[in-house]
């Protein structure tokens, strides 16, 4: 039977805890500075959620932010920052709703295609920052935020009517052309609550393999073991680099999946709506959620509760507001929490080697008076 290591589990625990508490209450007292009841938005928030229509929503959203999430979480493992996921889910989108507006081909090929291409155009968006870190030393922080920038114009330039853009009859709106019916990934009809994007169940299984390929695979020991100390994997054997290209590579590749589910599953067209700021949330998804597939599925049901579950505040005097406040709140209290976690295990981890050394010591000291 395996031993669990109670430590271990508290200290893993703690975190994610104590960053929600301190956001809860940093939140209360900003409600009561600014003269509102604190307690009355949380209320309105679980009643909304109670409603089938938002209870859909929040499932939906909750598979973007888990794709999203878990695409952020794989270069974490590795010990790289990729703030680009944002810029590799847009383009991603936009680029496969182009070629899947542009064929016609039988279902299970031209949802096959759409994947393949939203695939490929996340993990060539990442590659570029991964080729720069590895053959020129630049910072993947500062590439990938330079190519969100490039992203959000390249998109606007795309989008245009002289270019691939398509501008409906009537509508100021700007899309790429509306995906045959043989393009679209069925979900589950709920009725009047909605339909849950078939894709989102896709999203859990990828948390699945994530969790086997970094836990049980030779590949994800290399990968953590780059991730913790690259000199030391070199001397093992590994090839840093590669393995630094290739986690960017999956990272782009799982980041341009983020916007299957509303593609497929709703708007089957990119357009000047399509959802953003998705690659920014997951960052702090896949911090509050320790990395962990698991966890990272909490935070992203928490995140989509948050944002779903607002929707009309504002009908009863609270600004939708509260929410970003929460959550920016919570990506402060995850940095201060799991610090302060981290020494508090650093600090029992030597405690406890400490009591085992002069246990071994007491132990040797009987035998040699025996003796």
């Amino acid at each position: 039977m395996m031993k669990i290591d109670k430590d271990k589990l508290i200290i893993g625990a703690a975190g994610p805890v104590l960053a929600l508490v301190t956001s809860f209450v940093l939140t209360v007292l900003v409600l009561l500075a600014t003269g509102l009841d604190p307690i009355e938005p949380i209320r309105l928030m679980i009643e909304n959620a109670g409603y089938s229509d938002v209870q859909v929503l929040i499932v939906n959203q909750t598979g973007i932010y888990y794709l999203a999430a878990l695409a952020v979480a794989i270069g974490f493992r590795m010990n790289l920052f990729n703030i680009g996921v944002e810029g590799q889910y847009r383009l991603a989108a936009m680029v496969s709703a182009l070629v899947g507006a542009a064929v016609d081909l039988p279902g299970p090929l031209h949802i096959l295609l759409i994947v393949i291409v939203a695939i490929a155009t996340g993990a060539i968006w990442a590659g570029i920052a991964g080729i720069l870190k590895t053959t020129r030393g630049v910072s993947e922080v500062v590439s990938t935020i330079m190519l969100n920038a490039i992203t959000t114009s390249l998109v606007a330039w795309l989008i245009l009517p002289k270019n691939f853009g398509v501008q409906p009859a009537g509508s100021n709106d700007l899309t790429t052309g509306q995906i045959a019916e043989s393009g679209w990934f069925p979900g589950i009809d709920m009725g009047d609550g909605g339909q849950i994007y078939g894709f989102t169940f896709v999203a859990l299984a990828l948390g699945v393999v994530y969790w086997f390929v970094l836990n049980r695979t030779r590949f994800g020991f290399d990968l953590r073991a780059t991730g913790e100390s690259e000199s030391a994997a070199q001397a093992s054997g590994v090839d840093a680099k590669k393995m630094i290209l290739t986690a960017m590579l999956i990272s782009g590749g799982l980041a341009g999946l983020a916007g299957m589910p509303i593609l497929l599953g709703e708007s089957h067209t990119y357009s000047l709506a399509f959802p953003v700021n998705v690659g920014f949330t997951a960052i702090t998804v896949a911090l509050l959620g320790r990395n962990h597939p698991v966890g990272i599925l909490f935070s992203a049901l928490l995140f989509a509760f948050l944002d779903k579950a607002s929707s009309n505040l504002d009908v009863s005097g609270y600004p939708k507001e509260i929410t970003q406040i929460m959550q920016g709140i919570i990506v402060i209290a995850v940095v201060v929490s799991y610090e302060l976690v981290r020494r508090y295990g650093t600090r029992r981890q030597q405690q406890k080697v400490g009591e085992e050394l002069a246990a071994g010591g007491a132990i040797k000291t009987d035998k040699e008076v025996s003796a």
